[in-house]
């Protein structure tokens, strides 16, 4: 697939999972990842340097992301309830945004979603946070 994607978190209360998120973004082939009125001190899980290749950016709030993020791209959520990843078809340029790990995304963000997309399982409906949005960037890279 041509076309480009970044991926952000909503609200991170932990570095950890923005760590996990970035490496993971370096591995599947994102152009950017960011976050949302962060909560979190610093970063210390990313052990393979990505930050070296991959930009992660900093908005105060939603207004601030939206009006920098490239308006070309697809804005995509990844929350419970939406429509299932596994019949999902990915834009060509897509930006991905992932709710914070205590209360997801709220309502007047993802009234402002193109798509919302949803990870089946098989037990609880809930992922981690850098977990979801590494099995959204692996699905977008590996799967027609």
């Amino acid at each position: 697939m041509r076309g480009f994607f970044e991926i952000g978190i909503y609200q991170p209360k932990t570095e950890t999972n923005v760590g996990t998120l970035w490496r993971s973004a370096y591995q599947l082939g994102a152009i950017g990842i960011f976050t949302i009125g962060r909560r979190y001190k610093n970063q210390s899980s990313d052990t393979c340097v990505a930050n070296r290749h991959v930009p992660l950016r900093h908005y105060d709030d939603f207004e601030d992301f939206n009006s920098h993020r490239p308006s070309q791209a697809t804005l995509i959520g990844i929350e419970m309830n939406g429509d299932t990843l596994s019949y999902f078809s990915h834009p060509e340029q897509a930006i991905y945004l992932l709710g914070a790990e205590d209360d997801g995304l709220p309502q007047e963000i993802l009234g402002r979603c193109r798509y919302i997309v949803s990870l089946e399982s098989v037990r609880q409906p809930s992922y981690n946070v850098a977990v979801a949005g590494s099995i959204v960037m692996y699905h977008r890279q590996f799967t027609r």
